[in-house]
């Protein structure tokens, strides 16, 4: 056996130096790897021979690459070239959009830690309506409050977790507490910044969906994206124009379901399995314990499936709990369950707070689609801040914010809701298998987690206990496992 590193990224600033050293370079391209890793399957050499290959010879691997991935649509072949992406200046609205891409891995900043400027985007869509007066005050006021919130915020969290204040780490989280739930009030206009690191397949798809959005921030982040990558390996990156079904297919599903609806006088009224709070338990996977048990019995033993379904369910309840202890009795808190756990799903409509999506939209191997933010689903307002004494403020502002809301709605509906706030809410779809619904209740449960998800998290884990207790029986946030 023998282990080769074929190439680790590094700062682009390295990667300038060396191209001036190297008197151009064409060499520094992570096209050449995806090249040799095309090869593999049809040429006898050792894959470290073909790299070497094809670092001599570039254009003939870009030409390589073109033929496999666009021509026989080997598209895999492009996922082997990755960069690292620093996004600035962008507004929390957006960064929704762009972490999107589940496949990808982003780091972004936190407004839980950090004390916030007063930076933040006008939309073009604003400025062309002739409102950029009527949204920068309105922003203003918003952050104005923002500032007066915190200081009110870490005075009482401050006299209320004394106990927490003699070491620094105990200071800086009841310090953040302040911070997160004053940070209710601000705008999703507001500036945030993230690094990024995405394969060129994605970034591929990231700069045709970018081309087609609604919103002309979207379209800036992609063309700036594309012009920092694209000359980096053009051999991977060529389709990046908006397709029909990128442009007119959202636009059309509304059309027409608001047409079918109309007609048939939709409710919105259904049935659904259980619900608690702002969590509804719409589907779950039936006889899911079952199905689980199930799978781990196929992959422990010899037999076919659909025996190995029927041997669960003829199983008393010791013997099925006994199943389940068996298959995570040895796991730690930072072992996942076993993958057989993703044979039954849970789906759920939540409906959250801007604060509370920003964290849930993390959980990328759920399925989540969403509607926009919607103010007549109200606004999650956290409890300190009534007991300081300001719900006041916070509404009057609240109402203010919505009135600019309905007055830009008129002129330009998608940009709507940048003036909105954190604490306005959307409904969002979601579809998790059990054992991401253990990923999330490891994070989300534990005592660290903040409090809105949390909530949110306890009530998705409360409800698929309802319907599968024997699979979701070992759910707990770290704090708690081992007990």
């Amino acid at each position: 056996m023998k282990i080769i590193l074929a190439g680790h990224n590094v700062d682009y600033e390295v990667i300038k130096e060396c191209h001036a050293f190297l008197n151009g370079g064409e060499s520094l391209t992570p096209e050449t790897i995806s090249a040799a890793y095309a090869r593999i399957s049809r040429n006898p050499l050792p894959v470290n021979e073909l790299r070497k290959i094809a670092r001599t010879e570039v254009e003939k691997a870009r030409s390589s690459n073109r033929n496999i991935v666009f021509g026989m649509g080997h598209s895999s072949i492009a996922e082997h070239a990755v960069f690292n992406v620093d996004i600035l200046g962008v507004s929390r609205l957006v960064v929704e959009e762009i972490e999107k891409f589940r496949l990808c891995s982003y780091t972004e900043k936190s407004q839980r830690y950090i004390l916030l400027e007063d930076d933040f985007v006008i939309p073009p869509e604003v400025l062309d309506g002739g409102l950029e007066d009527l949204f920068i005050n309105t922003v203003r006021r918003q952050n104005s409050l923002y500032h007066e919130l915190y200081a009110g915020l870490k005075k009482y969290m401050f006299e209320k977790h004394r106990e927490m204040l003699s070491d620094p780490w105990g200071r800086s989280t009841v310090d953040g507490w302040a911070k997160e739930d004053a940070r209710y009030i601000i705008s999703m206009a507001t500036h945030t910044q993230l690094g990024m690191t995405l394969n060129a397949r994605n970034l591929e798809l990231m700069l045709r969906r970018s081309a087609a959005h609604v919103l002309k921030e979207v379209n800036e982040y992609g063309a700036k994206l594309y012009d920092v990558t694209g000359d980096i390996a053009p051999s991977l990156i060529r389709y990046t124009e908006a397709t029909p079904f990128d442009l007119d297919a959202r636009k059309d599903l509304r059309e027409k379901t608001g047409c079918l609806m109309a007609k048939m006088g939709a409710s919105g009224e259904g049935s659904v399995i259980a619900k608690d709070g702002n969590v509804t338990l719409t589907h779950a996977t039936p006889d899911g314990d079952e199905k689980i048990i199930g799978a781990i019995i196929h992959s422990s033993s010899d037999l076919p499936m659909a025996g190995c379904l029927t041997a669960a369910h003829r199983m008393n309840s010791e013997e099925k709990e006994e199943i389940i202890r068996t298959a995570c009795r040895h796991m730690e808190s930072y072992d996942p369950p076993l993958r057989e756990f993703e044979n039954a799903d849970f789906s759920f409509e939540v409906t959250v707070s801007a604060s509370c999506f920003a964290q849930l939209k993390r959980h990328r191997m759920a399925t989540i689609t969403c509607q926009d933010y919607n103010p007549s689903l109200g606004v999650t307002m956290p409890a300190s801040i009534r007991e300081i004494g300001m719900e006041g403020r916070f509404m009057e502002v609240i109402f203010g914010t919505e009135e600019v809301y309905n007055r830009i709605r008129e002129v330009s509906p998608q940009a709507a809701p940048y003036i909105l706030t954190n604490s306005h809410r959307k409904r969002v779809a979601l579809k998790v298998n059990a054992r991401e619904m253990y990923h999330i209740s490891r994070l989300r449960e534990d005592m660290h987690a903040q409090w809105d998800i949390r909530e949110t998290a306890e009530r998705m884990v409360k409800l698929g206990k309802k319907v599968m207790p024997l699979t979701l029986m070992l759910t707990a946030g770290k704090d708690a496992f081992r007990k």
